[in-house]
């Protein structure tokens, strides 16, 4: 795996075996999928501005496989690849949304180059994939699961075709503010992840080998009847993977300081709302400027001939 000249950059102490353990239960995190729809709906927005046409793409944390017959359908003559670190996801993926369609298998046999989808166990920062073999690698929502993403866009760009294009969505900094005040009402350790900014993200895109990064971000507000339901919904995004996870439960008093906090924020409206700073990513791998020897590469174009 290619990795920066900078030594890597921890975003949080991030835990990935725990990652993978939070989400090996698919029906675990499912009551959140609402949230995951609706920014890949805004994803999905992005992407088709951008004219491409790939041959072969890949979904890295895929998940229950939600997005693979959204790119099926957007590029039917492409192969989509789903990779996942958690077995159990990928094999909720396995379901109908995941099945090559009856236009995919008809593209297979007309087509020289193959189509229709195919599931793959692995970390995304350590792909199971050669150098320059993909068109497209799109990510929703899985970036702030990795501790250093600094080495995803490497690896990321390692896999990249020239020209070709990298989306991703991930939580910023802001998102979960709420809670970040109420746990710290309750007690000194860490609850909530401190997401990557977005200027960081795009200085790392830079340091991987990407060109003209476009990055962008809004903010979504999910609000709630009660405390118990946004603290629900916040477990089906996956909880807390950090290893300075405390291993002892939190104290009734405690936990009761961290629930007031939450009730003294409702809304005008009665709601206590739970924000989400949704960042948005692309860029394009460039083609290399100098050789594996360190010569510089020189491109021009022909004169054109005179009409």
């Amino acid at each position: 795996m290619q990795v920066p000249a900078n030594p890597p950059k921890l975003s949080a102490p991030i835990d990935l075996e725990r990652v993978r353990q939070l989400f090996s239960r698919p029906q675990r995190i499912a009551p959140a999928d609402f949230l995951r729809r609706e920014i890949s709906s805004r994803m999905f927005d992005r992407l088709e501005l951008i004219k491409i046409a790939p041959s072969r793409v890949l979904d890295a944390g895929c998940g229950a496989g939600a997005d693979l017959p959204l790119l099926q359908k957007a590029y039917p003559a492409a192969h989509i690849l789903g990779l996942d670190a958690s077995e159990p996801m990928l094999r909720a993926a396995q379901g109908p949304g995941a099945r090559q369609s009856s236009l995919n298998q008809l593209l297979s046999k007309l087509l020289p180059s193959k189509s229709g989808l195919d599931l793959v166990g692995g970390d995304f920062a350590d792909l199971p994939l050669g150098p320059n073999s993909l068109d497209l690698v799109w990510s929703n929502l899985a970036l702030h699961w990795h501790p250093q993403p600094d080495r995803v866009f490497a690896e990321w760009r390692r896999v990249l075709r020239v020209n070709s294009l990298l989306m991703f969505s991930c939580f910023g900094p802001d998102s979960l503010r709420e809670l970040r005040t109420a746990f710290a009402e309750a007690d000194l350790a860490q609850h909530v992840l401190p997401f990557v900014d977005m200027h960081d993200f795009g200085d790392q895109l830079v340091e991987a080998g990407f060109s003209t990064p476009v990055l962008d971000m809004e903010t979504i507000t999910v609000t709630y009847d009660t405390p118990l339901a946004l603290l629900s919904d916040v477990r089906a995004l996956g909880g807390n993977p950090l290893t300075t996870l405390r291993r002892s439960m939190m104290g009734k008093a405690a936990w009761q300081r961290m629930l007031d906090t939450l009730e003294r924020g409702r809304r005008s409206d009665g709601k206590l709302g739970l924000t989400f700073e949704v960042i948005y990513g692309h860029a394009f791998r460039p083609a290399p400027k100098v050789t594996s020897k360190g010569e510089a590469i020189i491109r021009f174009d022909p004169p054109r001939k005179p009409r």
